[in-house]
């Protein structure tokens, strides 16, 4: 019997999405919306135990951006306190579930 622990990555159900928001992201200005998103998606996959691609390409973005997760936390705080960065539009879908 093997009682070692399986270290299995998960899949998110939420992957192809948010991996076609974080390439947006990364290829992107650090925008209201592109940093919102950032901070959106670092907040779904933390301590996710997979995606290990999406996790790296997040600190990334935070990187390129000269970014800690608080100082990014801090701007998106203002910037969804003085406007709304998710205006609904045709083509978008709330995935906050």
């Amino acid at each position: 019997m093997n009682l070692e622990p399986k270290n299995q990555d998960q899949q998110h159900p939420q992957y192809k999405r948010d991996r076609a928001t974080i390439d947006t992201v990364l290829a992107g200005e650090p925008t209201d919306r592109n940093l919102s998103e950032l901070a959106r998606l670092i907040i779904r996959y933390r301590g996710f135990p997979g995606a290990r691609d999406i996790q790296r390409d997040l600190k990334k973005a935070l990187q390129q951006w000269n970014h800690t997760e608080e100082t990014l936390y801090e701007q998106t705080r203002k910037i969804h306190a003085t406007g709304e960065v998710y205006r609904l539009q045709k083509s978008d879908q709330e995935d906050w579930a």
